[in-house]
């Protein structure tokens, strides 16, 4: 019963914080806000007893992706100041 009123809360803000990435101005809120959905999206998979896909979504979803994409945004802003 826990695990269903976790997921559920995890569910919820999850949606909430996409909602935010969707509808925020600036580019770095944004971005801060997709890796915040990808890692409660791993904290998901682990309560779903899938430990290989939360491991996966860690560190690729929430990790990687979030610092390429501030990566790609600061050699943009380079470019065009």
């Amino acid at each position: 019963m826990i695990y269903i009123l976790i997921a559920s809360f995890i569910g919820l803000l999850s949606f909430v914080i996409g909602a935010l990435a969707i509808q925020s101005k600036k580019l770095s809120v944004a971005v801060i806000a997709t890796g915040v959905v990808s890692l409660f999206s791993s904290i998901l998979f682990l309560l779903m007893a899938a430990p290989d896909v939360a491991m996966t979504e860690a560190s690729i979803g929430s990790g990687l992706t979030t610092l390429i994409y501030f990566y790609v945004l600061n050699k943009i802003k380079k470019h065009h100041a």
